[in-house]
């Protein structure tokens, strides 16, 4: 049986009970008005897919009762069936919001098709909805995270860099976020709209990374059964992102040297040249200078990828971003697991800035993610986190040996917190509303901290606008 709901309108017993015997030899739940006021007040109480409305009705008419539903509950779609029709009332009705218009006598199957049609373009479209909440979620979820000034540097590095086609090398220890350093590089750049596409070099052994780099032709190989496009191909007018770039062969070396140099290329066992116009961004946790030392990789080469070269700091070096990080994936996989854990206790939030993060950002992030799914409160406490935190020998404090520490810590936190929101505010000029989305906050909670914070948002514009 469908999950779709049906509410008929006719002021006609026999009209009903025709379209009632329809919908139900195709399973289709409804509900009957016998006038146009009676379908409002069924409409108030139910949840409908489909109003079929007679078009001649006393006290309320159908294109009336077309308005008040288009008015009222835009995501219900309405059809109009009558036998007194005409062709200016039936562009009236469509210009209403009408699904369609028909005329009395009608073939079953006429109906049946136009209520299946009705309800499959329904069905597309709450799946398109959902696809663009969940890209929204995930996009949300993408951004580098951090106002410390060393992330503030990166952020105008970027800035500056991503308007151009340069190559870009980024660098840094595994888990610092080379990957988002180098979509925000792509989404800050014009050709923001056109592909980002990721291939992690390490995963793939020569052959097949040589054929996913470049694509392959049909018998180049055993099991190319096909034509393949690479990933150049696939990336052109947009960006390349070289993950893990180091562990790349001699020959791929070669290859992809050509690609960059000439801005050309062969398919694997094509004979073919094919342009390219991929801006590539590579990064590593390999010193490449080194390994070109070693000999293991080309120097030439080194030095096309090596135009701009893009640090990511390690989370050591940027600890007061730690606050920050850890409300943003809070909030992250409070959304994944359906909860809602949205603080930490001071104790905990003391003992993640004072650790060294050797797996640097990926480190906390999976902290916190198991802390949100093991934990039974609304809060962290220090005993969600992994007793592998704590240094050796060093126990929980108590209540009574920690207040200093504690009171300290929300002070910090606090003089934090309303720095970072003065940031916020004078990159937005000001607006309320811009800030709160941009920092992940309510507006009336971003309300309330500038009232507790005492913070002048006047004289912050001020400022801001004579530094322009």
């Amino acid at each position: 049986m469908s999950d779709k709901r049906i509410l008929i309108v006719d002021d006609s017993p026999e009209n009903l009970e025709l379209l009632a015997v329809l919908l139900e030899r195709n399973g289709w739940e409804y509900d009957t008005a016998d006038s146009g006021v009676t379908a409002l007040a069924a409409l108030e109480k139910g949840q409908y897919d489909l109003v079929v409305t007679d078009l001649m009705m006393p006290a309320m008419n159908g294109l009336e009762l077309l308005t008040r539903v288009k008015d009222d509950w835009p995501g219900i779609e309405v059809m109009i069936v009558t036998a007194h029709g005409s062709i200016p009332t039936a562009i009236e009705a469509i210009k209403k919001g009408a699904y369609t218009y028909l005329l009395r006598p009608f073939e079953p199957e006429e109906v049946e098709l136009t209520i299946s049609k009705i309800f499959e373009i329904q069905s597309i479209r709450s799946e398109n909805t959902l696809l663009r909440e969940e890209l929204s979620r995930s996009r949300q979820f993408e951004k580098i995270v951090g106002e410390s000034q060393i992330m503030r540097k990166l952020y105008q590095l970027i800035d500056n860099v991503a308007q151009t086609n340069a190559t870009a090398l980024v660098v840094g220890e595994s888990g610092t976020g080379k990957e988002l350093i180098a979509r925000a590089l792509h989404n800050k750049s014009p050709r923001a709209d056109n592909p980002f596409i990721k291939v992690s070099c390490a995963a793939l052994p020569e052959l097949l990374l040589e054929s996913e780099l470049f694509g392959h032709e049909k018998g180049a190989f055993t099991g190319a059964v096909a034509l393949r496009k690479g990933r150049f191909e696939l990336a052109d007018s947009g960006t390349l992102f070289l993950d893990e770039i180091g562990e790349i062969s001699p020959a791929v070396q070669v290859k992809l040297l050509r690609a960059i140099q000439e801005r050309e290329f062969e398919r694997l066992g094509g004979q073919k040249t094919i342009k390219t116009d991929t801006r590539i961004v590579t990064a590593t946790n390999k010193n490449l200078a080194e390994e070109v030392a070693k000999g293991t990789f080309r120097e030439d080469l080194y030095y096309r990828l090596n135009v701009i070269t893009i640090d990511a700091p390690p989370l050591r070096e940027r600890t007061e971003d730690i606050p920050s990080l850890v409300y943003h994936f809070l909030k992250r996989y409070s959304a994944e697991t359906n909860k809602e854990v949205s603080g930490i206790s001071d104790e905990a939030l003391e003992l993640l800035i004072n650790h060294t993060w050797p797996g640097n950002i990926r480190e906390l992030q999976n902290v916190i993610e198991r802390a949100v799914v093991l934990t039974a409160n609304d809060s962290l406490e220090l005993s969600d986190l992994p007793v592998g935190l704590r240094k050796p020998g060093i126990e929980v404090p108590s209540p009574e040996t920690a207040s200093i520490k504690i009171s300290a810590l929300k002070q910090a936190r606090g003089a934090w917190e309303k720095k970072y929101i003065e940031r916020a505010l004078s990159k937005f000029n000001g607006n309320i509303s811009r800030t709160a989305e941009a920092i992940d906050l309510a507006r009336k909670n971003l309300q309330e901290k500038i009232k507790t914070y005492k913070i002048d948002v006047k004289r912050i514009v001020e400022n801001s606008t004579s530094a322009d």
